[in-house]
């Protein structure tokens, strides 16, 4: 359960920090890899806590 509170607050702040950052600075490849990068965040986040509640 703390892993997926933290886990999700992190990404909400790294969320909320580069999306000011696409505010501030309007430039088309930098769209493109923020996103890029936010997704694999979120994909990696759901595998971590897919494979620390699997049982062993």
């Amino acid at each position: 359960m703390t892993n997926l509170i933290t886990g999700l607050i992190g990404l909400a702040l790294m969320i909320a920090f580069l999306g000011i950052l696409l505010v501030w600075i309007k430039a088309i490849p930098l769209i493109i890899i923020v996103v890029c990068v936010v997704v694999l965040a979120v994909i990696d986040f759901v595998r971590s806590l897919r494979t620390n509640g699997a049982p062993r």
